[in-house]
């Protein structure tokens, strides 16, 4: 197709491509080498059918969060995939003077048509984003206007520049070209125009070359764009941690000389990788219940401005000089951003990548807690509360048991054979609503004739709220505590109407009495052997087997919150609802946000000790959506969200709504006495 000298221009243009894709791609990929290590590679096989089969079916955009933009984002990646094959095609074409990579058959005209169908399939997808972004303008698209701008013209002018040439090419042989049925409709155009055959093999000339070209520029331009995710997001589902929105990295207190994130140098390769696979679609930020709320927090703009901070510092992160790194907070991330996180994990469960924010956000704060000992003013209390009498309301120990006077419950000293522990948790012991909770579901036990104790006193808070805070030291250990306690009488089962303690246990103590240095050797061995239920889950147990047997209510509209650490981090979503619509007689009334979806109370990450000053307060949404509802009453399972949700209603006048606890609706229906 092409003489010698255009062979030769071509090879250049090839070669240049080549060189300016190539080196700021290999730029970022030593950038992410940089970060410290991380095994990622378990399970390889299992790694690599999930990622092809979120990437290639597009399950990681076609979520039920923006339903029609991600299909607007599947219409651009399918058509990618098919310009890309083309791309592949025109340049050994340029080349080789009739080759077809795919053939000269009927699969050659199939790909024809299907190539028209995604030319006007790119075009309505561009147009969408064009809209959405420029028009509308939404408040998660209002970052990199220019970018998005450049991405589209190029696909525009791609998707143009081959109509071009593919019309002017099928008119130049006089023919059809397969089942192209555009480049057939607009070279009919081009026949009927009287258009003079040198200048349609002129135009066709022209039209290959357009297109190649534009080809090109964009894919130079790709490293330097939001549209890198194509290759770092894709090779980030490869890597990515399920379940790590529950999971904080263990710090090595003993052994380590700095603790948290504090500079670029302290994060790991995949938080390097996160950075540079954000897709910047905002949709971590639009289910973020900060940023709804109006606070400093955006999860897309951490990753934004980490993205840049790495670029800028590639020199000290290229060379591993820390020392020459500027201090992420706050420098690069404001302090109210870091703390207005509640850990919910929403942000991660609607991103397309799966990029893993709450680690690096908790990173920061662990550097500011364990390494400057700064922190929000409010927390001061909570640590030292923690630190004297191993509970957020600094009550002192010989209350913890108060709460259970009058049920003669034993302790798992006086029982130690005990089948089940009931963990109770701080709120249960010393909230009053809390209380109401441990009562009424020590109750559905008796009554149900499960063999269960408590610790009393010996209870101590399980750290959750330290942990997120960034408090690591202080997180260990209370853990540390626990565990051997658990060890020492020989706990087999645990019970919690926590999820938070649910959480701690099942996912964080397990990967902390492995590696813990202080536990003793029979503490190491012995947690992994316990078995941890929510109490949600183990109500629906004992209904269906028939030890509880709850009178069904007279279908009380009851609307059900599920609590971010059961629903969303832990996927319990059902079992509270079974137990509702037995005690109540009537499915609950779903809220707005609901399920693995649900909006956060705002008490999660510890914000349930801070001041809540900036914005909205979150527990407020919250609580406008269950008025939305028009309900009696709203049930939930976790004694954080019972306080928020109560303390909002009320502010909001609205104390005629009841908020309570499924164990304590559950009691109720099974004739149990109330407090």
């Amino acid at each position: 197709m092409l003489p010698p000298l255009e062979k030769a221009l071509f090879a250049l243009a090839v070669l240049a491509t080549a060189v300016l894709f190539l080196r700021p791609m290999i730029l970022r990929i030593r950038i992410i080498a940089a970060g410290h290590s991380e095994n990622r590679s378990d399970r390889p096989v299992r790694r690599l059918g999930a990622a092809l089969g979120k990437i290639l079916l597009q399950r990681c955009t076609l979520k039920n969060e923006r339903p029609f933009t991600g299909l607007m984002h599947v219409f651009i990646f399918y058509s990618a995939l098919t310009f890309d094959t083309l791309t592949v095609n025109h340049t050994l074409e340029g080349f080789f003077s009739g080759f077809s990579l795919l053939g000269h058959g009927r699969f050659r005209m199939f790909f024809a048509l299907l190539t028209d169908v995604m030319a006007v399939l790119v075009v309505a997808g561009t147009l969408y984003f064009i809209v959405r972004r420029f028009l509308l303008r939404p408040k998660a698209y209002r970052t990199t206007p220019l970018d998005s701008a450049v991405i589209y013209a190029f696909l525009i002018l791609v998707t143009a520049s081959f109509l071009y040439y593919e019309a002017f090419a099928i008119a130049a042989r006089g023919g059809a070209r397969g089942y192209a049925s555009l480049g057939n409709l607009l070279a009919d155009a081009i026949r009927g125009a009287g258009v003079l055959p040198a200048a349609v093999a002129a135009h066709e000339h022209a039209g290959w070359w357009l297109h190649i070209l534009l080809v090109f520029g964009f894919i130079t331009y790709v490293p330097h764009s939001k549209y890198l995710h194509m290759f770092a997001g894709s090779f980030g589902m490869l890597v990515r941690q399920p379940g790590s929105g529950r999971i904080i990295p263990t710090l090595d207190l003993e052994n380590s000389e700095t603790f948290g994130i504090e500079k670029a140098a302290d994060f790991s390769w995949k938080d390097n990788l996160d950075a540079f696979a954000c897709m910047e679609c905002g949709r971590c930020q639009d289910a973020c219940p900060a940023s709804r709320t109006d606070k400093a927090l955006s999860p897309k703009m951490i990753l934004v401005d980490m993205e840049k901070n790495l670029l800028a510092e590639r020199k000290a992160v290229l060379a591993r000089d820390r020392d020459a790194q500027k201090p992420l907070v706050p420098d690069v991330h404001a302090e109210d951003e870091i703390w207005a996180c509640t850990t919910c994990g929403a942000c991660m469960h609607v991103c397309p990548v799966e990029i893993e924010h709450i680690r690096k956000i908790v990173g920061m704060r662990q550097s500011r807690v364990l390494m400057e000992s700064k922190f929000p003013a409010p927390l001061n209390a909570l640590f030292r509360n923690l630190e004297t009498n191993a509970n957020p309301w600094g009550v002192g120990f010989a209350e913890r048991g108060r709460w259970a006077e009058g049920l003669n419950l034993r302790t798992i000293a006086d029982h130690p054979d005990a089948e089940y522990l009931f963990w109770v948790g701080c709120a249960g012991s010393f909230e009053e609503e809390g209380r109401r909770t441990a009562r009424a579901f020590a109750r559905l036990l008796t009554a149900a004739g499960v063999d269960f104790a408590i610790l009393g006193t010996e209870e101590k808070c399980c750290g959750d709220a330290a942990r997120r805070l960034g408090h690591e030291y202080l997180f260990q250990s209370l853990a540390a505590e626990t565990i051997e306690t658990f060890a020492r009488h020989k706990v087999r089962k645990i019970l919690t109407t926590c999820p938070h303690g649910y959480n701690a246990f099942r996912n964080e103590y397990p990967r902390l009495a492995s590696g813990l240095a202080s536990l003793s050797p029979e503490a190491r061995a012995h947690f992994p052997r316990i078995e941890i239920r929510h109490h949600s889950e183990f109500l629906l147990e004992l209904i269906a087997s028939g030890r509880l047997k709850p009178a069904p209510g007279t279908g009380t509209r009851i609307a059900y919150h599920d609590p971010c650490y059961l629903a969303r981090h832990n996927g319990l979503a059902d079992a509270p609802r079974a137990v509702l619509r037995a005690a109540a007689g009537a499915p609950p009334v779903e809220l707005a946000d609901n399920r693995e979806h649900s909006l956060c109370c705002g008490a999660g990450g510890g914000l349930m000790w801070t001041e809540e000053t900036a914005g909205t307060r979150i527990n407020h949404l919250r609580a406008g959506q269950i008025l939305e509802a028009d309900v009696a009453a709203v049930a939930t399972s976790c004694p954080f969200c019972l306080t928020m949700l109560r303390d909002a209603l009320v502010d909001k006048d609205r104390a005629d709504v009841a908020v309570r606890d499924l164990a304590q609706i559950l009691a109720e229906a099974a004739g149990l006495a109330a407090d």
